[in-house]
């Protein structure tokens, strides 16, 4: 039987930011303990009086609770639910002390002064101009966010989403998503065509409308560029569509026509006279497409433009350069160095322990010695500060090296104004996506030597393209593999067992109870024993016998995001147990606590932060809404809503790690993570560990990853766009 209650938000115990369902512990006249409520609501306030209808129920582990079935908010009236309304982290620039000193000062009539006489606030102790411009913006963006939240919540929309679509659109958000929803795909993050289909639907869009089917092109060729696709074959891109849609053909057609009308995709004949093959097209993403034909042009241009280097004597540059450094360069590092002082473009490639960090450094010497200028670049930070402690010179990330402007949203460094070098190296060449390299090939100078520096074994990019192998299956760039391991290599049984994992053979699988290696294998076939290793190992045993810092330097590396070791939870249970702390605060599923270990999910150039970059929270600060993460001893502020960008990152997957050293690897590696079980996973996975690795789990599922070579074909032309 529905029943009426009324009530002060005392807190909120659980948000579910997807669908909004809140359990909150209200406070209710007449009653002494307090109410447990439950239901999909607006995001509640601490203070906030709620009138609600519903009816009681009682939940066998958490007793007497009321769900809602209909309710409305009333701003509090009380000097106490004032001052919790205030203090709850609702106004950014008021916490919990300004909140008790403004409800101190001004009493039941707070609410009232904030709304209509602003200035007086600047009569309580702490309220200088710059917090009253940072209160009043506050002040008005929650209550116009309220309205776009009521419209957008009528409409499936979650809170957290909400949030995000008044910060992106402002007070035109409502009529911009009245007239267009499958607009929140491009323009939100986080809100995929999935659930602006799901809007859509609600808001009467039909299936066959042509705004869906345009945005389900876009969507799909996004989700192929995501499983690293530079182009999608033409007919093959229409079957996936009709999948995805479940529309007809000739409404897909006119979606494409429209697509490529307005430059959002570029379709392309691929056929050439010699191979002609029937309805041979592609689709590209026009992004796509310009890096993909940028590359092949910037790389022709630099191949054919003479180089600003003056000629060297190779031979007598190698003897200056092992009296120099004190070592006997190998047979491919001779080549090397005789192609970088000929060549103008060359690839080096090499597996652990073939001294491509040693040839790095010897080249940057050499040609310092005749005063040519020479700078370093890698994709991350980690491998950017690899080659500085190699070379003692300064190493850029690409993207830092570039010089993003945020206000023209395009890097700074372009061929208008190019990188002032003669000489380009860039390590761990093997990661950068096609647009990346688009970008930075944009910026080599025309007469500049230009050297990539990878391990073609590893996994392919992240993003889209295949670029280092596109680039030497071409043929039109020389290169140089590095094969010969280093004796002080051949000591370590990572570097052994990496070889022999990228032949095909099973490595040495040792256990951890024998004498020290820096190579173990636990066997274990059951995921929740394997989890319980994972927590043992990185808190208790590598700590003990290792001296290695359970968060600072262990890092657990995983196929998977899903499943029992899958990312996601793996987090979750070491966070538990590594970071062990009361309270934090929650985001949805996530939460979020001081001295947590955290990672970048995508570039975010205003912060100067990428993909991959990981960082430990400093501070979370609840009167600013911010938090604050600490990346290198460089401290970044996130607002609350900025961190659907972060994760946890006790554990991360392979393919994240890619680019990353770490002093020690822990992998979960089982036979549920069969369709990741490939060789090129497992080999980029135990290259990670400097001086550790310990692989947990099944014998099975190892054997058949080394088994697999066959790598998932990625659609690129531009090994044929270079020929």
């Amino acid at each position: 039987m529905l029943t009426d209650l009324e009530g002060q938000t005392e807190r909120i115990t659980y948000v579910n930011e997807e669908n909004g369902f809140t359990i909150a512990k209200v406070k209710v006249k007449g009653r002494q303990d307090l109410v447990t409520v439950v239901g999909n609501m607006l995001p509640l306030t601490p203070g906030e009086i709620i009138k609600m209808t519903g009816e009681w129920d009682y939940h066998p582990k958490f007793g007497e609770q009321f769900k809602i079935a209909q309710y409305t908010i009333v701003i509090p009236a009380t000097v106490d639910g004032i001052k919790k309304y205030l203090g709850s982290g609702l106004i950014r620039g008021i916490g919990s002390v300004m909140a008790g000193r403004i409800v101190e000062k001004f009493g039941q009539r707070t609410l009232e002064i904030i709304e209509k006489d602003f200035e007086k606030l600047a009569q309580v102790e702490g309220i200088g101009q710059k917090r009253m411009a940072m209160i009043a913006r506050a002040w008005e963006e929650q209550k116009e966010i309220r309205d776009v939240m009521l419209f957008l919540q009528s409409h499936g929309v979650s809170a957290s989403y909400a949030a995000k679509i008044f910060k992106q659109y402002g007070n035109q958000a409502v009529q911009l998503v009245r007239e267009n929803p499958y607009r929140l795909a491009s323009d939100i993050f986080g809100i995929g065509f999935v659930t602006a289909d799901q809007i859509a639907e609600k808001m009467g869009f039909p299936k066959n409308s042509k705004l869906r089917a345009e945005a389900g092109v876009i969507y799909a060729l996004n989700q192929l560029s995501d499983e690293g696709h530079v182009y999608y074959p033409y007919e093959a891109l229409i079957q996936k569509c009709q999948e995805i849609l479940n529309i007809d053909r000739k409404i897909i057609l006119e979606a494409f026509a429209v697509a490529s009308f307005r430059e959002q995709i570029v379709i392309e004949e691929l056929n050439r006279v010699e191979d002609y093959k029937e309805d041979n097209k592609a689709v590209y993403l026009k992004p796509f497409h310009v890096s993909e034909t940028g590359v092949a042009d910037s790389l022709k241009n630099l191949l054919t433009t003479p180089k600003s280097i003056r000629k060297i004597d190779a031979n007598r540059a190698m003897e200056w350069v092992q009296r120099r450094l004190d070592i006997r360069l190998a047979r491919g590092q001779i080549e090397a160095i005789k192609r970088a002082a000929t060549d103008k473009v060359m690839v080096i490639t090499g597996g652990p322990g073939t001294g491509k960090t040693t040839l790095i450094n010897a080249v940057t010497k050499i040609f310092r010695r005749i005063g040519v200028s020479v700078m370093l670049a890698a994709p991350t930070g980690r491998a950017a500060k690899r080659m500085s402690e190699a070379t003692g010179l300064e190493a850029k990330t690409i993207h830092r090296m570039l010089k993003f402007n945020v206000r023209k949203r395009g890097f700074q460094k372009n061929g208008r104004e190019p990188l002032k070098c003669d000489l380009l190296i860039v390590d761990e060449a093997s990661m950068i996506d096609v647009t990346l390299m688009h970008h930075l090939l944009k910026a080599v100078p025309p007469g500049a030597t230009f050297i990539l520096v990878g391990d073609v074994n590893q996994l392919p990019s992240v993003g889209a393209g295949n670029v280092l192998n596109d680039i030497i299956a071409s043929k039109v760039v020389p290169v140089v593999r590095l094969k010969d391991i280093f004796r002080q290599a051949e000591q370590s049984s990572i570097i052994i067992n990496a070889h022999k994992i990228n032949q095909g053979r099973l490595p040495e699988l040792r256990p951890l109870k024998k004498e020290l290696s820096d190579f173990y294998f636990i066997e274990q076939e059951d995921p929740e024993e394997v989890l319980r290793i994972i927590i043992e190992l990185t808190r208790d045993r590598i700590p003990k016998r290792f001296g290695f810092d359970s968060v600072e330097n262990i890092q657990v590396l995983t196929p998977m995001h899903r499943g029992i070791v899958g990312a996601g939870n793996l987090n979750l249970k070491l966070a538990e147990v590594l970071n062990p702390k009361e309270g934090g605060l929650r985001r949805g599923a996530k939460v979020f606590r001081v001295g947590d270990k955290v990672m970048q999910i995508r570039n975010d150039y205003e912060k100067d932060v990428f993909n991959g970059d990981i960082g430990r929270i400093a501070r979370i600060d609840q009167e600013l809404q911010e938090v604050i993460i600490s990346f290198d001893d460089r401290k970044v502020a996130y607002g609350y809503t900025d961190l659907d960008q972060v994760v946890l990152a006790y554990a991360i997957s392979i393919h994240k790690s890619q680019g990353s050293e770490y002093p020690a690897v822990v992998i979960p590696l089982l036979f549920q993570h069969y369709l990741l079980l490939q060789r090129n996973l497992i080999y980029t996975a135990v290259t990670r560990g400097r001086k550790l690795v310990v692989l947990v789990g099944s014998r099975k599922a190892l054997a058949t990853a080394i088994r697999n070579n066959r790598t998932q074909r990625r659609f690129t032309y531009l090994t044929k766009r270079l020929k």
